[in-house]
């Protein structure tokens, strides 16, 4: 197993030093490294390290909760915390957006990181970058692949739960629409597919699939593509009543442990979301999909890429923005 990520993890950095010198030094990706804060904060990847794994030691469940707020963050208006900044008298920000309210978990792990590197290292580290450290060591501590995390974002100033509630893809809406928001931030239809493989760890809402269950698009019968044992556990779990809304459902059947077992779920009608199971509908999405499903080498490198793509969405660097004292507001 360690030389399986050793392995990874050297693929990864070549395939980062490739992607890096793309860019002009001048341009903000350009001023991203891994080695960013080497000289100013030695202590960094040691501090996020031991955070997120006595967290991960607690509830299993956080790893997802992690990778999916780096991505609520990157997602909306680019990788610059807003999604950490708490609502005020003069900005509701995107923790209480549609997408975001009693769902985001995690921002209690961010700030205890925050906390110990202003000990150690006051105003130097971003909560931005955090973040990104924070979801790379959730997916490998879950069993997914390791990279050489880009550092040297600096925090927004401002968050938006408008912003949230528009470019939030939605598990509900059609694989266009979800496509085309991906597009909108400089990703594509692989990054679309490889980073719906994020669905391999954590759990689900019942309101977010359940109409599949009992009225998938006003039918008043259940997703007819949906495995029938599936259908029948979900019921159970979900029964069709309100008080059910909030119970939680396994994305994957191996729901703590990264795997490739999410694309198989697909292969064999058995994805939960509505936007998981048209990925292999889509005759465009269905090849990446049975690749990733007989090859799990090449999942985890691909995934690796799209989280340097995705962290590098909109991102704020040299004087831009600023450098946070508390995630949660703006200095």
């Amino acid at each position: 197993m360690a030389s399986k990520h050793l392995l990874l993890f050297q693929i990864t950095l070549i395939s980062l030093i490739l992607a890096v010198s793309c860019f002009p030094a001048h341009s903000p990706i350009g001023q991203l490294s891994p080695y960013y804060y080497d000289g100013s904060c030695p202590r960094l990847q040691w501090i996020v390290r031991s955070n997120v794994w006595a967290a991960f030691q607690k509830d299993t469940r956080i790893a997802a909760s992690l990778l999916r707020l780096h991505f609520h963050d990157c997602i909306v208006d680019g990788c610059e915390g807003s999604v950490l900044l708490d609502d005020t008298v003069d900005m509701k920000g995107e923790k209480n957006a549609l997408p975001n309210r009693n769902s985001l978990r995690g921002f209690e792990v961010i700030d205890a990181i925050k906390a110990d590197l202003e000990n150690f290292c006051p105003f130097t580290v971003s909560c931005t970058d955090i973040l990104t450290l924070a979801a790379r060591e959730a997916v490998y501590m879950s069993g997914g692949p390791y990279w050489a995390v880009l550092l040297g974002r600096r925090d927004g100033i401002t968050a938006s739960d408008k912003s949230a509630n528009e470019q939030i893809p939605s598990p509900i809406e059609p694989l266009d629409n979800i496509i085309a928001k991906f597009t909108s931030k400089g990703l594509e239809l692989k990054d679309v597919v490889v980073l719906s493989g994020g669905h391999t760890i954590g759990f689900a809402q019942c309101f977010t699939f359940k109409r599949r269950l009992f009225n998938f698009k006003g039918s008043g019968k259940p997703d007819p593509t949906l495995d029938t044992s599936l259908l029948s556990s979900l019921q159970s779990t979900c029964p069709n009543k309100d008080a059910s809304n909030t119970n939680l459902a396994p994305l994957d059947s191996t729901v703590d442990k990264f795997d490739n077992y999410y694309y198989a779920n697909l292969v064999n009608n058995s994805g939960l979301l509505e936007s998981d199971q048209a990925l292999i509908a889509d005759a465009r999405a269905a090849p990446l999909v049975n690749s990733y499903t007989t090859n799990p080498t090449l999942f985890y490198n691909d995934f690796a890429a799209s989280m340097l793509k995705l962290g590098n969405v909109g991102i704020l660097t040299g004087q831009s923005g600023q450098i946070r004292k508390q995630c949660g507001s703006v200095n």
